[in-house]
């Protein structure tokens, strides 16, 4: 797979493009992201689904802005895609004809169920559940992928997007015909006989815009929208007040922006129909979809479309991009994981925490690539923003925090007081703390020393055996704060 690939996405709605970098084998990262509000399909549904001129014009358009931004990063590899509004559409070919004779590009007109497959794909690798169904709202479809204990069981594509309800439902004020199209359409998923999870993965601009409220009405510390979670109970009369708005003002009030008024209305009522039909109780915010589901097919081919076990590709990306020294990496994940064991008759944490100080050991030292004068707090910004896959919200603060605190102090409880909602216990971020500051001061002159960790339970003690003593290194681990009253020995 070329080293810098292209993904083009062409909805009923809006056309998509990402431009994404490797940085090894399954490694990579996203280096643009374009966005063009397109509508292809405006005013199809209401002329037998042919395609209309002024649309397809601004696709075309837009096409060409985003080969140009493709070219300039120097993008070898463009695979574009076509949903709902191409493969519906009687006149497609005069579009796609006029799109390969001046730029040289085949569109795939994809099915259904390989549109919500895609989604699946990309759901299934870079968020952290392993049992949900995917909803990805377009502009003329929906489609829904069943996921289980991380493999993916059906893709299901269903005619209810946003643009096709609004045409013929709500621009008629047919509410109840709108409602009744929904249901008639959702009984194709129970007819599947398959078991419905009451977690739902979130895709398309749609529910990523209803979810950017709901963090925002609710002062949510993190502003990443990839991996938000809320539960449906808490948020039902909210969605109620969009699907009521009677005007746009009421929309903006509600904190609406200008480009989401045309559809938000239908977009919310077709999701919080499919929330009550399915019985869902969660929504889990999807910040990858089609586009990420295409690449990873193509790169993860071998492999049927799974990242190896144990495999990151955030903590990859990140490492390969900006480690100093890969054998230093190694070092430290190694020594984190000798000092959580050693010391857990005292610190008694769950080993999901010896993972999150692992990963904090061995990205620590890209906050020096950065800038060494503020490595720590560097790495707490790039870290907090760069674990972009794969990580719960509360995972990725916790090793941001592990990070940020690798100091000889430990965090106060004012020191955690942004991010309190998404951390554990302040005991808990000491320890983990300490444990990370310990690793780096053992190994401060960057020796890779070999060392033994003894710890004595009768007299609450710590021994470190050394292979080099040196005045630097035991003058600083003298100066370590302690999370709790116990003692520190070098041999």
């Amino acid at each position: 797979m070329s080293k810098v690939t292209t993904i083009i996405d062409i909805g009923s709605n809006s056309m998509r493009m990402v431009v994404l970098q490797k940085s090894s084998r399954f490694a990579f990262n996203l280096i643009n992201e374009t966005k063009s509000r397109v509508k292809i399909s405006e005013g199809c549904y209401e002329n037998n689904g042919n395609l209309q001129e002024i649309p397809m014009q601004r696709t075309y358009e837009s096409m060409k802005s985003f080969l140009n931004i493709s070219e300039s990063l120097k993008s070898r590899k463009v695979i574009c895609v076509a949903t709902s509004a191409l493969r519906d559409a009687p006149n497609s070919k005069v579009f796609l004809s006029r799109i390969k004779k001046d730029f040289g590009l085949s569109i795939k007109i994809i099915d259904g169920e390989k549109e919500a497959y895609y989604g699946g794909v990309a759901a299934l690798n870079l968020l952290h559940n392993d049992s949900f169904v995917t909803v990805d709202i377009g502009g003329g479809s929906t489609e829904f992928c069943f996921v289980k204990d991380n493999t993916i069981i059906k893709s299901i594509s269903l005619n209810i997007g946003t643009v096709r309800i609004k045409e013929l439902f709500f621009n008629k004020n047919d509410i109840e015909g709108a409602k009744k199209y929904i249901l008639d359409n959702l009984k194709k998923i129970f007819e599947q006989n398959i078991e419905i999870p009451d977690v739902i993965v979130g895709i398309g601009g749609s529910i990523r815009s209803v979810s950017k409220l709901i963090m925002q009405r609710n002062e949510y510390p993190l502003d990443i929208l990839h991996g938000y979670k809320y539960k449906v109970s808490k948020e039902e009369d909210f969605l109620l007040q969009i699907i009521n708005a009677e005007d746009n003002n009421e929309l903006k009030a509600l904190g609406i922006k200008k480009d989401r008024f045309d559809t938000i209305k239908e977009g919310t009522f077709i999701l919080k129909t499919i929330l009550d039909e399915l019985h869902i109780s969660e929504v889990i915010t999807s910040g990858a979809g089609v586009r990420e589901g295409v690449y990873l097919s193509d790169l993860l081919r071998t492999s049927n479309c799974k990242f190896p076990s144990n495999f990151n590709v955030s903590v990859r990306s990140l490492l390969d991009r900006f480690e100093i020294d890969p054998k230093q990496s190694a070092y430290m994940g190694n020594n984190a994981s000798k000092i959580f064991d050693v010391l857990k008759p005292v610190h008694n944490l769950e080993d999901k925490y010896k993972t999150y100080l692992v990963i904090a050991s061995k990205l620590y030292s890209i906050g020096s690539a950065l800038n060494f004068y503020k490595s720590n707090d560097n790495a707490f910004d790039f870290i907090l923003n760069g674990l972009s896959y794969d990580f719960l919200h509360t995972t990725r603060v916790i090793i941001a925090h592990t990070i940020k605190f690798s100091k000889k102090s430990l965090p106060s409880k004012k020191d955690i007081q942004e991010y309190e909602e998404l951390l554990p216990s302040l005991d808990v971020m000491r320890w983990l703390s300490f444990m990370i500051s310990l690793n780096i001061t053992t190994n401060q002159d960057l020796s890779k020393p070999k060392i033994e960790y003894i710890l004595d339970e009768e007299n609450n003690t710590l021994k470190l055996e050394l292979e080099n003593k040196t005045f630097l290194i035991n003058s600083n681990i003298e100066k370590l704060e302690l999370p709790k009253e116990f003692n520190l020995e070098i041999l």
